[in-house]
């Protein structure tokens, strides 16, 4: 009996001793501030295998006459493409070209963005550019803005175009100065069509609204979201509601991203990337440095974005580490 004990010693020791001490696989994250530089207003967006971020280049209005963008396959490691579009091209465009959007449509790549920070009786607005490639190089499509015009109040900037898959019809959201319209689109995005009702431009507005609109679709729902406060203080952030239209009426639910004194402040004008046939959501945006003032220091980053099971967004924590890597499949 001693000795069957003895063999069961040695073999329980010969196993552990063969297994060796567990070792912890080390997860990749990409880390916040996710592209270097300062840069604001991000649109995030996936084309294919490929995740792309094409933000605003923060810098004095004078200065901030082109675009970059950048795109990655994990989340972690992205490339950057230079001057995809700048004033060059655009000759309507002297100065302050901000938050663009992107959309595909046809195997082309069209990008809307706003320039110049425009008032009443000037030129500029938001213009459209196309390319064959995400990466551009874009060319100006129209020669003049689409929207030159001060309409219900909404300065023509910070436009989401968005394809709405129930009306397969495309809609562009847009406006600052604390006021949101939406417009329709025609086929090759050269013109605004009037809706059914013969409106061209209607305010849907909601509660707090500054600027940065963003729409995304949820198990049927329409999720709006918007940018509060002023974007060069602490109290910028995003707000959202949910409507059974994409044209509301949008009732201010709550704020879903906001600064963290221990982390960082001036949190919003954010996108949401959405992993197809998956629940991951990934909210990306821009925010400035604890204790960096400077009024061009803002960054890009991403964090989770989560939903209870009521479907309501939960509160963002903002985070230095951001995110684990993530391929799409």
């Amino acid at each position: 009996m001693k000795n069957g004990m003895l063999v069961c010693t040695l073999l329980v020791g010969c196993a552990l001793m063969s297994c060796g001490p567990t070792e912890k696989k080390e997860v990749k994250k990409s880390g916040n501030p996710v592209i270097e530089g300062w840069y604001a207003d991000p649109e995030g967006i996936i084309y294919g295998d490929t995740y792309w971020i094409f933000p605003t280049y923060s810098d004095l209005y004078e200065k901030q006459t082109h675009f970059d963008c950048f795109s990655s396959k994990d989340l972690v490691t992205w490339e950057k493409h230079e001057a995809v579009l700048d004033t060059a091209e655009v000759k309507w465009a002297k100065r302050a070209m901000w938050a663009p959007s992107i959309i595909e449509k046809g195997g082309k790549y069209y990008f809307f963005f706003g320039a110049n920070d425009v008032h009443e009786g000037e030129i500029g607005g938001i213009g459209v550019a196309v390319s064959d490639r995400p990466e551009g190089p874009y060319k100006d499509l129209l020669g003049k803005p689409l929207i030159n015009d001060i309409v219900n109040g909404a300065q023509p900037i910070d436009q989401f175009v968005y394809y709405d898959e129930a009306s397969k019809e495309y809609y562009m959201y847009y406006g600052g100065w604390g006021h949101c319209n939406v417009v329709r689109l025609n086929e090759d995005f050269t013109a605004l069509v009037p809706f059914e009702d013969g409106t061209v431009y209607k305010e849907i507005t909601p509660e707090n609204y500054v600027e940065g609109p963003f729409m995304m679709k949820r198990n049927g729902k329409y999720y709006f979201m918007w940018s509060e406060g002023g974007w060069g203080g602490p109290d910028y952030s995003v707000a959202y509601a949910i409507a059974d239209s994409p044209f509301g009426p949008f009732k201010r639910i709550g704020k879903i991203l906001q600064q963290d004194p221990e982390v960082a402040t001036s949190a919003g004008h954010h996108s949401v990337i959405h992993v197809p046939n998956s629940e991951d959501y990934y909210i990306v945006y821009h925010r400035r440095p604890l204790g960096d003032n400077a009024r061009d220091h803002r960054v890009v980053c991403i964090d989770r974005l989560t939903f209870d099971k009521e479907g309501f967004i939960q509160p963002v924590k903002i985070t230095n580490e951001g995110v684990e890597a993530r391929e799409i499949k």
